[in-house]
């Protein structure tokens, strides 16, 4: 996951305001801000995450058409915010382009999402507090859970409270990310031998790994690698901050080619220096246990305390994401009025308590599951394919709107790339996430059917969303039927 700590979603508010208000910065510099704010939690598991289901061939062949994808949703982003800057988050796109209802099915997706990945934030965290104090050990015991209860409840009052994070936090949060990655990757290139890289390429070999075909592993590596670029539209949020308008498609092209070098390495390294199935067996953060491999108990310390300190940082911005949105939402009258309501400190609490009591309810779900960490980016990133869609089909539409106009061609033919890309991580993700995510959509239809009735609407929904919302139903009914019968493993 990105967990980007620089840009919250209020700042896609500000974007369109930012260039006038805000120092600019040239190409290399606006660039490397778009890299160090990308990178989180997420990229310090993912070589346990890939080798349960690919090999290094299929792995190498998924990041080439993720990258690519990426790239042409950033450019949507880039492109949308610069003919739209007076939208607002990323929920408005939907909106302006199919309706309330569409803004309400971005937004609440954009919203799960971003309180999911801090269920999976907690888990990551407390495993990696388990590496120095034993009584966390795995991150899914009972203290463990009290724990990461007190942590995300604190966190909760800092924000209720008004207080942001900081330049000097930010900047501390992401030295304490990049170096101990550096370090894994410099490290790891020479203790690479491509005698293990090779022994199990394409993944023919079992060993102990249901590998399949080489598209299935490709497919299994989807929900992984989308965890990682999960906040990516900060990317173009950042890149509104360029001395010219030129540098900023520049740098989020530029930005992307070097997180996927980073991401890359640090996925396809591990390959060369353990047998995939030893990695798969690997608890989290992965990259930790590995590196302790090569190095020894130092090698793990320093990741495991990099990744404590990047995540608090990151869970402290992502508590103040859910609440933001749910504001933003209300002001657009997709959420009720209650939704909207802040205290002295500006902070919106009924929505703050809110996520934080469901966050509570997934963290118990630790004592259940062998898996937290998995399920809760799975379910995260699921919600955020869904916003993702609404962007690229937006693009579309009005892109083909001012095709006669010059350049719209080039963003339309982006516009279907991402679009076609969406549709298939979707499809090759697991369409039983999406549906788990439906059931999380009712209660939230019915807040959306009370915030059309507080503002004077005199159908809450029109024929095409009542539509839409049976679609949403039928999936939600189908995944009650997939947990019930052991199809779905929760």
């Amino acid at each position: 996951m990105s967990n980007t700590t620089e840009t919250p979603v209020s700042q896609s508010a500000e974007a369109g305001q930012a260039t006038g208000q805000t120092k600019k910065i040239g190409l290399l510099p606006l660039t490397a801000l778009v890299i160090s704010s990308s990178i989180g939690g997420g990229i310090f598991g993912i070589p346990s995450d890939l080798a349960s289901g690919a090999a290094p061939g299929p792995a190498l062949i998924a990041w080439t058409i993720v990258g690519f994808g990426i790239l042409m949703l950033s450019l949507c982003f880039n492109n949308l915010m610069k003919k739209r800057p007076d939208l607002e988050g990323i929920f408005s796109y939907a909106e302006e382009g199919f309706g309330k209802f569409g803004g309400f099915i971005s937004g609440w997706g954009y919203w799960l999402s971003a309180w999911l990945g801090n269920v999976a934030f907690a888990t990551m965290i407390m495993s990696a507090f388990g590496y120095f104090f034993p009584i966390f050990k795995g991150g899914q015991n009972v203290p463990s859970i009290i724990a990461a209860s007190m942590i995300m409840w604190g966190l909760t009052y800092i924000v209720n409270r008004g207080v942001e994070s900081a330049t000097i936090l930010n900047t501390i949060i992401t030295i304490c990310k990049l170096i101990p990655l550096f370090v894994f990757i410099i490290i790891g290139i020479f203790a690479f031998k491509f005698d293990i890289f090779t022994a199990n390429f394409w993944g023919h070999v079992t060993a102990n790994i249901d590998n399949g075909s080489i598209f299935n592993q490709v497919k299994n590596c989807m929900m992984v690698m989308m965890w990682v670029f999960v906040g990516i539209e900060g990317a173009s949020i950042l890149s509104a901050r360029a001395k010219k308008k030129s540098d900023a498609g520049k740098a989020t092209v530029l930005g992307l080619i070097g997180l996927l070098v980073i991401y890359v390495l640090a996925s396809i390294i591990p390959y060369g220096l353990m047998n995939q199935s030893d990695i798969a067996a690997l608890d989290q953060p992965s990259i930790g246990f590995i590196f302790e491999k090569v190095v020894g108990p130092w090698g793990a310390a320093l990741i495991n305390l990099g990744l404590i300190i990047s995540l608090l940082g990151c869970w402290l911005s992502w508590t103040m994401l859910p609440g933001e949105t749910t504001l933003l939402m209300s002001k657009r009258e997709l959420l009720p009025k209650v939704f909207g309501k802040t205290n002295k400190a500006n902070a919106p609490t009924f929505s703050l308590v809110v996520t934080a009591a469901l966050i509570q309810v997934f963290v118990f779900t630790f004592l259940f599951t062998e898996k937290a960490y998995n399920f809760a980016y799975s379910l995260c990133t699921a919600a955020i394919l869904i916003c993702y869609l609404f962007v690229a089909l937006y693009q579309v539409k009005l892109s083909y709107q001012n095709r006669s106009q010059k350049g719209e061609i080039g963003q339309l033919i982006i516009g279907i790339c991402a679009l076609v890309f969406q549709v298939w991580a979707i499809l090759s993700s697991g369409l039983s996430y999406t549906l788990l995510c439906f059931m999380a959509y009712i209660p939230g239809i019915f807040f959306f059917i009370k915030a059309r009735k507080e503002h004077g609407a005199t159908k809450a929904l029109s024929k095409n969303e009542w539509v839409a919302a049976a679609v949403i139903t039928v999936g939600a009914i189908a995944a009650v039927f997939l947990i019930a019968t052991g199809q779905v493993q929760i």
